[in-house]
Parts: structure tokens; sequence; C-alpha cells
């Protein structure tokens, strides 16, 4: 049974750093919600430090759903996310998603469809990919779905595999399965907004956070349960980068400068997504009135 009208889905989004944890919860303690995750990499035990997961204390009481449900070796996969997110939506009075991924957050509460998979094609292109890298396999897929190829990057070579054995298997462009803003649940998106110089900073300064409360431990704690075998897990930020360092391709302190990088560069990312959808209600991440315009928004009387 899905969600009523007068019940929607509220979610936080925007890009890492910007505070959408700690809004969350307070929504959710003034609401009587529970948080649910929309972090696609919160989602795997015991990765706690590089992925800014909330501490007991930190959740001040509230519930959180769907934190630490895989194991590392697990490979992610959106449409397993779905089903699990939709079940706790539907069972929860007010429910707050919570996240940065943004096709996890569209899947949780958008129209979204996910077609099945072919071990064979999937394993050939794989290998294709593995032999000439994804430049080739990306010209075939701007060849025969332009759309998609605009919406995924030239190096993101999980996602052009995917792309091409969608086609491949159902004779339909990738892009026609891509989100759309069809909702499934009414929702209110609340987006904060950080500006860019800000937004950097502070992503160098968590990131040295995460470095001085242990990263590197956890990250060798995790190589003991799989972490390098995991094809989802061992490319998370940061943890990518550590893996780079233990297995001494690189120094410590190039491993943490990268982390800082790519997590810049995947902040503009994220941005970019959620820029795109025109639900999102954007609020600056220092105001003042954070909390109170936010709840403005989801009783639908926003002040401006």
């Amino acid at each position: 049974m899905r969600k009523q009208p007068d019940q929607p889905v509220i979610a936080v989004v925007g890009p890492t750093a910007a505070g959408k944890s700690d809004l969350a919860v307070d929504l959710a303690l003034r609401l009587g919600g529970e948080c649910v995750n929309a972090d696609s990499m919160q989602l795997y035990r015991g990765m706690d430090i590089g992925t800014a997961k909330l501490t007991m204390e930190e959740r001040r009481g509230v519930p959180h759903h769907l934190l630490d449900i895989w194991d590392v070796t697990v490979t992610a996969s959106v449409a397993e996310y779905q089903k699990l997110a939709r079940e706790v939506i539907d069972s929860v009075a007010v429910p707050v998603l919570v996240g940065g991924s943004g096709l996890y957050v569209r899947a949780a509460i958008d129209e979204l469809e996910f077609p099945g998979t072919e071990p064979r094609i999937r394993a050939r292109l794989e290998a294709e990919l593995a032999e000439t890298g994804p430049a080739p396999l990306y010209e075939r897929l701007r060849e025969r779905d332009p759309a998609a190829a605009a919406a995924i990057l030239p190096s993101n070579g999980r996602r052009i595999v995917r792309a091409l054995e969608v086609i491949e298997l159902s004779g339909r462009p990738f892009s026609a399965t891509m989100p759309s803003y069809d909702a499934v649940y009414p929702s209110v998106q609340i987006g904060l907004e950080v500006p860019r110089p800000e937004l950097d900073a502070r992503i160098e300064l968590r990131v040295e956070r995460m470095w001085r409360a242990g990263l590197v431990d956890e990250v060798r704690a995790l190589l003991g349960q799989g972490l390098a075998e995991g094809r989802t897990a061992s490319r998370a930020l940061g943890y990518a980068q550590v893996l780079r360092f233990l297995e001494g391709e690189w120094s410590e302190e190039r491993a943490m400068a990268e982390t800082v990088r790519l997590t810049r560069r995947f902040a503009r990312r994220q941005e970019s997504w959620f820029r795109r959808d025109p639900r999102v209600r954007w609020i600056p991440y220092d105001a003042p009135d954070l909390l109170e315009r936010s709840l403005a928004h989801v009783t639908g009387h926003p002040c401006e």
C-alpha cells in the first residue's frame, strides 16, 4: 500500500558535506519521523568513518533505516535498494529520506524500472572493458543511444557496460529506462545549498577528520572482511584511495589528497544531478532558520 497524498515523503538532498544528516534528524524529531538512508555507501556494514555515518549519539534517538545492511563483498543493486526503501517508506508514518546518491533517491520515490540482466552478455562486455578500457564501449554507446551517452561519464565503465547490456537484451534504448520525474510517492525535497568555495573547504576538513578518526585502520579491518573483492565497496571514495596506500602504490599523503580531489568532483556531480530536478527546494545550508524554512516547505507554507 502506497502513501496517501497527505503523507509526503520528505527527502533531504544535496552534495556531500552539506549537513544533510543533521537536518534530517532535526526534521524527524520535530515531525515524529524516522530517517531512511539514501547514501549508497552507508548501506555497507563497517563503512562508518569514510561515509560519515552518524553515530548512535548523533542520531539522537531517531530510528534510522537501511544502514549497515550489506556486507562489503555485496555488489550494490539500485533495484534491491528500491524494494527495501519502499517497504520502509510504506511502514513509517513520516519517512525522512536522506542522502546524496541521486539515483537511489529517485529509485525510492519516482517511477523507475530496472531491466533484467543477462550474465553472458554482461561477462562479454566486462571482458571487453577490461581489455580495451571504456573508450571504445563509450563510442559504441554514443552511436546506439546518444541520450544515454550524454548522461554517462565516458570514464564510468560499469555504467557504460550496463547501458550496452540493456540495449542488447531489450532492443530498446537504455535512455528509455533512465529516471523520470513521475512520482510514486508525493514528496517534499529539501536541497542544501553550499557555495562552491565553502563546500571545497568543508570537504577538505571532513577528509582530514576522517583520517584522524581512523579511516586507515577501518579499511585495514574491512580487508579481512573481503573489502578488496567487493566490486562496489572497494571503489568508494576514501576506501579506494586508502587501499592504494595500503598496497604500497601511493603515499598516505597522496591518498588523502586524491580523496579530497575526487570528493570535490563528486560533489559537483551530485549538485548537477539534484539541480536538474525542478521539485527540489534549495535553502542555504547555514541559514539561521534552516529548520523552520524546511518545515515550512513540508507543511506547504514556505516562507521566502
